[in-house]
């Protein structure tokens, strides 16, 4: 048996590709053990390239997941920026990991982000490129708990025929069931080194910036169809008191009165259901009682500011 002090210890980034409501958010929490990105069966709910941090210092591994936003033709300064910073952060992944919706199955745009991972990877379609050239990108087929074994099998079979996939893996972000297999396999093509982070850490995100996204995951999983994403959560500022308790002041943006006017509901409902959800979100963050001063303003045209976008972090 060999010396575990002998072990080399291997550390690296692990970009993550995949159409919307793929399970990327809910794949990075589950291989971090914690929670570090928002879910919403949305498009366009990760916004940020969210790093979660998963370090095993029984094997000596680190992997940092990107969970990057979906694969997309930009339309605006937002998604323009979303789409350069996927592609960046997919070039300069040690790994890519690549998420597919099983329910769903390989379609278009499954096809159109291998083509994506192929300029990436700095491959072509007609030239061979060698190892050292070459991002390795692994497939996971999320979602398979809800498949039988019959469906499993095709899906997995057309995921395999996409040309920049090298390795194929079933698994439940949900259930749980195959991740830990894909994390040994993802663990292996990590690069020999020193840890990035500290073993201790989940995320690199400031904390106004995780508060503010726990924050919007409320606003999208109550406003479902009504509101497109106009919608931004800005943190004002934190504040614990002696006794423990902290106030968190935020604001909600949207691009318009009519918007402004769904997110705060009849008699303020709405504002009120999103703030006592998110409180809740946010003790749990926290481990500390909440009191959430949330305010809700339109500010017109944001996506499309690149002054404010700086500002929010939005690369």
């Amino acid at each position: 048996m060999s010396d575990p002090a002998e072990t080399p210890t291997r550390s690296g980034f692990v970009g993550l590709a995949g159409r919307p409501n793929a399970g990327k958010s809910t794949l990075t929490n589950a291989i971090v053990g914690a929670k570090v990105a928002i879910v919403a069966e949305r498009p366009q709910t990760t916004r940020r390239a969210v790093r979660g941090i998963a370090t095993d210092p029984a094997q000596r591994n680190q992997i940092v997941l990107v969970d990057l936003p979906g694969v997309q033709r930009p339309r605006d300064a937002l998604t323009e920026r979303m789409q350069r910073r996927v592609e960046r952060e997919l070039r300069d992944a040690d790994a890519v990991l690549l998420v597919i919706n099983g329910e769903e199955g390989v379609g278009a745009g499954d096809r159109f982000i291998a083509n994506t991972l192929l300029r990436a990877s700095r491959l072509t379609g007609t030239e061979e490129s060698t190892d050292t050239a070459r991002t390795p990108v692994i497939c996971a087929v999320n979602k398979c708990d809800r498949l039988n074994n019959a469906e499993t099998a095709v899906v997995l079979s057309a995921a395999a025929e996409l040309g920049v996939v090298d390795e194929v893996f079933p698994i439940s972000a949900r259930s749980g069931e195959g991740l830990e297999v894909l994390v040994e396999h993802l663990a292996k093509l990590m690069p020999e080194g020193p840890l990035l982070y500290p073993p201790e850490d989940h995320s690199d995100q400031p904390s106004e910036l995780l508060l503010a996204e726990l924050i919007r995951e409320q606003v999208l999983r109550r406003t479902r169809e009504e509101l497109p994403h106009a919608v931004e959560v800005h943190v004002d500022e934190i504040d614990q008191r002696a006794d423990g308790l902290v106030t968190v002041k935020a604001q909600i943006w949207a691009e318009s009165e009519s918007q402004r006017g769904i997110l705060i509901g009849r008699d303020g409902r709405m504002v009120r259901d999103i703030g006592k959800a998110a409180r809740k979100e946010l003790e749990r963050e926290l481990g500390t009682q909440v009191y959430l001063d949330l305010t809700v303003q339109a500010r017109g045209r944001w996506r499309r500011d690149d002054g404010l976008l700086d500002r929010l972090g939005i690369e």
